[in-house]
């Protein structure tokens, strides 16, 4: 197919549904005449935004899928894996960017497996793991929507800056070990812990990725008997093999927390790099140089964290994550008063906060609230008994977000003191909604909103509250609507 002329190029991202109307007028009118280089089109949809590089080198090449996964307009390809391309997309109606992971050609014969990790995965709500909005499947089109994380993954982020202080270091490896923390207790091991499967968000925080779609390599490796198709499951199988233990045994996830720690230190990975049957050798674990020998500058603190975590007797190890990041915490506060007594560094002060923050109930809550320092109130009440915690102001904002994502919040609060009749609605139609009546809810109403009381519709797990009510008390009822999804819940 010969190159096209401009107003092919038009007509043709017209018909694909790239372009709308008005972004076709608006070119052509800045242009005052159609016979313009494609080029020079081509460019100008770039410069505005109507178009990426990706979509325009597809079209010119005369392609017509790939643009579109379900209701979601592809923007750009993000990775390559072995099963799965991710991309940057944009929901058509919404305008909200995700990222998708979509299974490859040649495994969409039988995407079962693939479908069923990405459910186990929509179950996962913490702030250091990339949530999955969604999991799609539609002819030969199986993909997941997940949130789109601005930034690079932990490899690209460390080869960067060559090797990470142990401040910064341990503060990402608390956030990095309370995610697979938070998993464990729900279940589910990783069993693809490495450099490349941590993404650093643009704030600066450390986000998992691929929780539970190592199965696939594990289901791949088991029907080829001898043949270990993924880096991946060889480091896990050389490990298992050596040590003696289960497969899904979550020790093995914590020994590999122990190798991202250490190469985040050091700038290098502790086992060697080397072909497939050299991986399942015992003597590469054996091999590893100890941290405090690589690095001596290393503070000794850390180094028994690494050491412990890396163990090769897997008795000798952290025997579950969260007793991994306690001792991550530990170590995260004294780093912090060494440093603060040398430089009273900012850095060193963040930590602490970090190190000394509640565990994670693992319940979220959605505060729907207008006046900005009651939803300061809310925040940090909720916050220091170890909810996440969103708010919105605009109840109808709440609302569709709540729909979009059913998973967002495990509570709902609509204050209806300074919205009124609008939160009353909001409430009402969250349990009339067979998506949404199972969330629990609970209506906040000024003494003087009786009215709006005898129009709720409450039930047994959506309540309506009239001040004055403490938030004390608030929150235990939370805690009997929405119980807490991990053991160590924290009730005050």
């Amino acid at each position: 197919m010969g190159q096209p002329n401009a107003e092919q190029f038009a007509q043709r991202a017209f018909n694909l549904g790239l372009l709308d109307e008005r972004q076709l007028q608006d070119v052509w009118a800045s242009f005052g005449s159609r016979n313009v280089p494609v080029g020079d089109f081509v460019q100008t949809l770039l410069r505005r935004g109507f178009m990426t590089n990706y979509q325009v080198e597809r079209l010119l090449k005369g392609e017509r899928s790939g643009f579109f996964f379900g209701d979601y307009k592809v923007l750009y390809l993000v990775g390559r894996g072995t099963f799965a391309r991710v991309y940057r997309a944009v929901h058509r109606e919404t305008g909200r960017v995700v990222a998708l992971k979509v299974l490859r050609n040649k495994f969409c014969d039988d995407p079962a497996l693939f479908l069923r990790e990405g459910e186990l995965g929509r179950t996962l709500r913490h702030p250091n793991i990339v949530p999955i909005y969604e999991v799609c499947s539609k002819g030969r089109n199986h993909f997941l929507v997940m949130e789109f994380v601005e930034g690079r993954n932990l490899l690209e982020f460390v080869r960067i800056r060559k090797k990470l202080d142990p401040i910064e270091a341990t503060r990402l490896m608390i956030g990095i070990a309370d995610g697979l923390r938070y998993a464990f207790e729900r279940g589910l091991t990783h069993r693809d812990l490495k450099m490349s499967n941590i993404l650093i968000s643009s704030r600066g925080d450390a986000k998992l990725v691929d929780f539970g779609l190592a199965a696939i390599d594990d289901a791949v490796a088991d029907d080829s008997s001898t043949d270990l198709s993924n880096t991946r499951t060889v480091d896990y199988a050389a490990l298992e093999r050596a040590t003696g233990v289960r497969k899904d045994d979550t020790r093995s996830d914590v020994y590999f927390l122990g190798c991202i720690y250490y190469n985040m230190l050091t700038g290098q990975p502790p086992l060697a790099e080397s072909d497939r049957l050299h991986r399942l050798n015992k003597q590469r674990f054996l091999d590893v140089v100890p941290i405090q020998k690589l690095d001596p500058s290393v503070p000794l603190c850390v180094s028994l964290v690494v050491n412990k975590a890396m163990s090769l007797d897997p008795n000798q190890r952290y025997q579950t994550p969260a007793a991994m990041v306690a001792d991550l915490r530990m170590t995260a506060r004294r780093l912090a008063d060494e440093s603060s007594e040398a430089s009273g560094s900012a850095d060193a002060a963040a930590l602490r906060r970090y190190a000394s923050a509640p565990a994670d109930t693992g319940r979220s809550i959605m505060v729907v609230e207008s006046d900005a320092n009651v939803q300061n109130v809310f925040r940090e009440g909720f916050k220091r008994a170890g909810y996440r915690v969103l708010v919105i102001a605009d109840p109808d904002r709440a609302a569709t977000r709540i729909l979009q994502d059913p998973t967002v919040a495990d509570c709902v609060i609509l204050s209806a003191q300074n919205l009124g009749r609008s939160a009353l609605e909001v409430f009402n139609a969250l349990g009339d909604n067979p998506h949404t009546q199972s969330i629990a809810a609970i209506l906040l109403l000024d003494e003087s909103q009786a009215a709006l009381k005898s129009e709720a519709r409450a039930a047994p797990r959506r309540l309506v509250l009239s001040m004055p009510i403490t938030l004390r008390q608030i929150r235990t009822l939370v805690t009997q609507l929405a119980p807490s999804k991990t053991p160590d819940a924290v009730n005050e």
